[in-house]
C-alpha cells in the first residue's frame, strides 16, 4: 500500500552538468507530438524552460482542461489529421515527434500510430519548403525487433523516418525505460518494493538500463542547442554504465523506499506469466481495451540484455546524464507521501 512508503526529503533532480550550455534561438518554434503524456509533458516543461516556442498537438476529449503555459500553443487533431499536422509543422525550426503506443492487443494497435502516424508526421514536415529538423522519439526495444508487435512498430516507425526525404536532417533517440513521478508503468514495481516484496520473471539474471525523464527532456534540449547527431540513431542511459540486475535494483529500492529494509523477490516462472499474458490478451480482445501484459511485452520482460551505451551521443552533444536510479526514486517517494499527507 501506498501509505507504507517510507518518506525522503528531496527536490526534484535537475540535470545541471552542462556548465555552458549553447544559446538558443528563443524565436524559433517547435512543433511536439505526445506532449500530454509522461515524456512529452517533461519535454515541453524543459523546451521552453530553454526559450523554445512550443506547438503541441493535442486530441480533443471531453473534459481536458490543458494548462496555459507561455510560449505554448496548443493544436487540436491527431496523427491521422493531415491538416492538423500541416498546421503544427508550418515554418517550424524542428519536429520532435514522441508520440506513440505502447499498449495494445494486435499488431494494427501499434503499427496505427507508432508506424502510420509516425509515417503522417515525417510526411507533414518533408512538404514544407524548408524541412525542418526532425527528433523521433523511439524505444530501446526497437533494438529487438522481432520481440513482439511494440518492438517491431518502433523499428519500423524509425525506418520511415529515414526514408521520408532525401532533405529530412533526422536524428533518432532510442530510450530505455523511462521512469519519473507521472510514469504508470514502472510505478507498480517499485510500490511493491516499498511493501517488502517485488514480483519478477523467474530464470538467468538480465542486465537493463534506465533513464529518468528529466535526462531524456534534457537530451533533446541539448540535442536543439547543438545542432548535431544527422542520419543517426542513439541510445541513452542514466549513466550506469552496464545497466542494472534486478538484485541492484532491489538493493536501491531498499534503501529508498524502506530505510534499509529487505525486499523479498517473488520469482514468477515463465510459463505461467506467459498463460497470464494470453489470458489477458484474449480477454483484452474481447472487451475491447488496450493490454500492457501481452505475449510479446513477457519476451520483452525476459530478454537478457537492455543494455544502452550512450558514449556516442554524449560525445557529440556533450550531454550527460544526472539523475540515477537512487536519486529519481527518493524525489518520486518524496512526492508520493507529500500528496497523501495534502489528502
Amino acid at each position: 500500500m501506498a501509505d507504507k512508503l517510507i518518506p525522503a526529503t528531496a527536490e526534484h533532480p535537475t540535470n545541471d552538468r552542462d556548465p555552458d550550455p549553447p544559446q538558443l534561438n528563443t524565436r524559433s518554434t517547435l512543433a511536439l507530438t505526445g506532449a500530454t503524456g509522461f515524456v512529452g509533458a517533461a519535454l515541453l516543461s524543459h523546451l521552453t524552460d530553454a526559450g523554445w516556442c512550443v506547438r503541441a498537438l493535442y486530441r480533443p476529449k471531453k473534459g481536458r482542461v490543458l494548462p496555459t503555459l507561455p510560449g505554448v500553443e496548443w493544436i487540436p487533431g491527431d496523427l491521422e489529421n493531415k491538416d492538423a499536422l500541416d498546421a503544427l509543422v508550418a515554418g517550424t525550426h524542428a519536429v520532435i515527434h514522441c508520440a506513440g503506443a505502447v499498449r495494445g492487443a494486435s499488431h494494427d494497435d501499434f503499427d496505427q500510430v507508432n508506424v502510420e502516424g509516425t509515417r503522417r508526421v515525417a510526411s507533414a514536415a518533408a512538404r514544407e519548403a524548408r524541412a525542418p529538423r526532425f527528433l523521433l522519439i523511439s524505444s530501446l526495444a526497437a533494438r529487438e525487433p522481432k520481440l513482439s508487435p511494440y518492438a517491431g512498430s518502433k523499428w519500423r516507425g524509425e525506418d520511415i523516418v529515414k526514408t521520408a526525404s532525401a532533405d529530412m536532417r533526422w536524428t533518432v533517440l532510442r530510450p530505455p525505460a523511462v521512469f519519473g513521478p507521472e510514469d504508470r508503468e514502472l510505478l507498480p514495481l517499485f510500490r511493491c518494493i516499498a511493501n517488502g516484496f517485488a514480483p519478477l520473471p523467474a530464470g538467468a539474471s538480465r542486465r537493463f538500463s534506465l533513464i529518468y525523464v528529466e535526462d531524456l527532456a534534457a537530451a533533446v534540449v541539448r540535442w536543439l542547442a547543438t545542432d548535431t547527431g544527422y542520419g543517426q540513431t542513439f541510445e541513452l542511459h542514466d549513466g550506469q554504465s552496464g545497466g542494472y540486475d534486478w538484485d541492484t535494483v532491489l538493493k536501491i529500492g531498499g534503501r529508498v523506499l524502506r530505510g534499509g529494509g529487505p525486499v523479498r523477490r517473488v520469482s514468477i516462472p515463465v510459463p505461467l506469466l506467459t498463460l497470464a499474458a494470453l489470458a489477458n490478451f484474449a480477454t483484452a480482445r474481447l472487451l475491447g481495451y488496450a493490454p500492457m501484459l501481452t505475449p510479446g511485452k513477457v519476451r520483452e520482460l525476459t530478454h537478457p540484455n537492455w543494455v544502452c551505451d550512450n558514449s556516442d551521443f554524449s560525445r557529440i552533444t556533450g550531454w550527460q546524464p544526472a539523475i540515477g536510479l537512487e536519486q529519481g526514486l527518493t524525489y518520486i517517494f518524496d512526492k508520493n507521501i507529500k500528496k497523501l499527507q495534502e489528502n
